[in-house]
């Protein structure tokens, strides 16, 4: 009985030592990893291609040199190592009719104007706006962090073509030429849900568009147009395009996402899609059951504050101002709630992540190539994960990235080296047909 309760022992004894060394190896791997992938992501520029402002958080007294409540600004920007961020100049789309493109017009400028605000007037010794990829490198380079530009919904430039040309000179870098809504120009993505479309794709002044799109240097964004409108925009384009933040429609069913017909059409043109993390376009089934089992929690914080709930159709009513103002309300209600919701859900409804958002990210490199493939998060605009939900969790991409076996040039081209790849050569077109007038 001596003799086998001393063999026991030395066997525990043996097991726990080997069990204890392997978890050391576990820790010193992991360690190992994350070491690398910190280094990566230092040496490479990351670029999310887009990011939603508010005006209002644009001024002297409240701007993005404060930590706010926004998921971007130059501090979040600074801890989880973003880059570059294109800004963007959003538009909801409203009546077809010159009250409605004034309107709009406006609205566009007040953004621009705040952008540059930013950069000129607010932070210039932290931030500067780029206009090509020598810029981008170039900022990146002094330590600074660097702001571009980009049009959510072309509905502003109305029904006067050259308003794209003043657009480009005041640094928009791509523009999509609808949003939620058939705009003058094309028929959105969001005619599916009713089956009724405004042109069958593009209009007569849409097509005229892609070539002055083409020719003053903005890269065509696909992420809201219709199906339709995309194919022949991509049998119009003398340049690549880009869809600025689209899943894989394959991996999660929403018109916003791109199918593989789409794709491969976008691989042809040379052109990339910007995978983008988006709970909603990154795993509709699990965010679907989050929102709905969150919903009555986000509720009773929403009552203690006095805050009416809307639902989506009725966000969407809302004019520009009020409804910026009740989004900001929402996401900083939200916020408060979170803690609770991550607690009682964590078992009965897991939240969408980081792994959920880069497997559309190994998807689309299946189908497209790594040549195709870029980054984003639309972040301030419904956007991010659990691990990235907002910027200064911008390293948890790459970390994911590099455990699932990406290479360092892998990795450089995902964030940002495609995007700028393609900005070259729509540039190059651009100034190939100002030469031919």
């Amino acid at each position: 009985m001596k003799r086998f309760t001393t063999a026991f022992l030395a066997a525990s004894i043996f097991f726990t030592f080997a069990a204890t060394k392997q978890d050391a190896q576990k820790m010193s791997d992991e360690d190992a990893l994350i070491a690398k992938a910190r280094k990566i992501h230092k040496d490479v520029i990351t670029l999310d291609t887009h990011a939603d402002i508010n005006t209002s958080n644009f001024t002297a007294e409240k701007n993005y040199t404060q930590d706010l409540q926004t998921q971007v600004n130059l501090p979040k920007m600074k801890a989880g190592g973003l880059d570059v961020a294109f800004f963007i100049v959003y538009t909801g789309q409203g009546d077809l009719n010159e009250a409605g493109y004034r309107k709009a017009y406006d609205n566009a400028i007040d953004k621009f104007e705040a952008i540059e605000r930013l950069t000129k007037t607010i932070a210039p010794n932290e931030i500067e706006l780029a206009l090509t990829s020598d810029d981008v490198r170039r900022i990146a380079k002094k330590g600074k962090l660097v702001a571009m530009i980009g049009v959510e919904n072309a509905y502003p430039i109305g029904t006067d073509l050259s308003n794209i040309e003043k657009f480009a000179k005041r640094g928009a870098r791509y523009m999509s030429m609808a949003h939620n809504g058939h705009s003058q120009l094309a028929d959105s993505n969001t005619g599916e849900g009713d089956n009724k479309w405004l042109h069958n794709g593009l209009s007569e002044m849409g097509k005229k568009a892609v070539s002055e799109m083409n020719k003053w240097g903005i890269m065509i964004d696909l992420s809201h147009p219709s199906k339709e409108a995309n194919i022949q925009t991509l049998k119009l384009t003398k340049a690549p395009v880009i869809a600025s933040h689209s899943g894989a429609r394959a991996l999660c069913d929403h018109s916003r996402n791109l199918d593989d017909e789409q794709l491969e059409l976008i691989k042809k043109n040379g052109g990339v899609v910007q995978a983008v993390a988006f709970r909603g376009y990154v795993n509709k089934e699990k965010n679907d059951l989050r929102n709905k089992m969150s919903a009555e929690i986000i509720k009773e914080f929403a009552a203690k504050e006095n805050f009416k709930m809307l639902e989506r159709a009725e966000v969407g009513k809302l004019n520009e101002k009020a409804r910026e103002e009740y989004f900001g309300k929402f996401m900083e209600i939200r916020a408060k709630a979170k803690p609770v919701i991550d607690e009682k859900l964590k078992d009965k409804a897991p939240d969408v992540d980081v792994k959920d958002f880069v497997d559309h990210i190994d998807y689309l490199v299946k189908k497209m190539g790594i040549d195709h493939v870029g980054i984003s998060s639309d972040f301030d605009g419904g956007g991010g994960v659990k691990g990235w939900d907002d910027a200064s969790e911008t390293f948890n991409v790459t970390l994911e990235l590099v455990r699932r076996g990406y290479t360092k040039d892998q990795i450089e081209k995902l964030w940002s080296g495609n995007l700028l790849r393609v900005l070259d050569e729509v540039q190059k077109v651009s100034r190939d047909m100002q030469k031919k007038g």
